[in-house]
């Protein structure tokens, strides 16, 4: 029986995507790497900052590395702050979970202040029954433990949640963990959702597909 959903945040509950594109173009040309979206949705999107700037600057420290995504970030709630939207749908959505009594969970890989901040922008803050920060946990997405902590907090089993997903590496934690997984095309194709494991593609929370898997029903 279905007792919970959960969310990633960038992407998933609003469109982020390209302006993480852009500051982190413009960014990473600081650091002699000049990036096209291509490599940006293969090495970037929705994976954990550090994970991915480790692999890129071997040379940096720790500490280079956190400041690099540390200054990233806070030019982007700096630009932010008057272009989020939620997605189409995901107010009724969530009316709809309230009213079902549904229990409700973030999971995402953006850092403390972007979730606070985005959340606060979108005024969704009172949705949530838990909000998951992988930075703050052994292992971020896309290994499977932000999403077991998500249904430990919620005290659930993994069949008893369906999860929403923009990323790749989203998408591979969530299938990880075992539950149920909706893949969003806001940042990737439908192809690209479906080969990380995603057992179904929606563009928006609108999609009449969502009833056959008994949510908005």
């Amino acid at each position: 029986m279905l007792q919970a959903l959960i969310f990633d945040l960038d992407g998933t509950l609003t469109h982020t995507d390209s302006l993480h594109f852009s500051i982190w173009q413009s960014y990473l040309k600081e650091y002699g790497l000049d990036i096209d979206l291509r490599f940006y949705q293969e090495h970037i999107s929705g994976r954990h900052n550090p994970d991915f700037l480790k692999q890129l600057f071997q040379e940096l420290t720790l500490e280079e590395i956190q400041q690099i995504s540390d200054n990233k970030e806070a030019r982007f709630r700096q630009l932010a702050q008057d272009q989020l939207k939620p997605l189409s749908g995901l107010e009724k959505l969530l009316e709809w979970l309230i009213s079902k009594e549904l229990l409700s969970a973030i999971v995402t890989n953006a850092p403390r202040q972007n979730a606070e901040f985005m959340l606060n922008a979108l005024k969704l803050n009172q949705f949530w029954n838990t909000v998951v920060i992988s930075e703050e946990l052994p292992m971020a997405k896309p290994h499977p433990f932000p999403y077991q902590e998500a249904l430990r907090r919620l005290n659930i089993a993994p069949n008893s949640a369906i999860v929403f997903e923009d990323s790749p590496s989203g998408i591979r934690s969530a299938v990880a963990a075992d539950i149920f997984t909706v893949g969003i095309t806001t940042t990737h194709n439908e192809d690209v959702l479906l080969s990380n494991g995603a057992s179904l593609v929606i563009s928006n929370f609108n999609d009449p597909q969502l009833k056959t898997i008994g949510v908005l029903t």
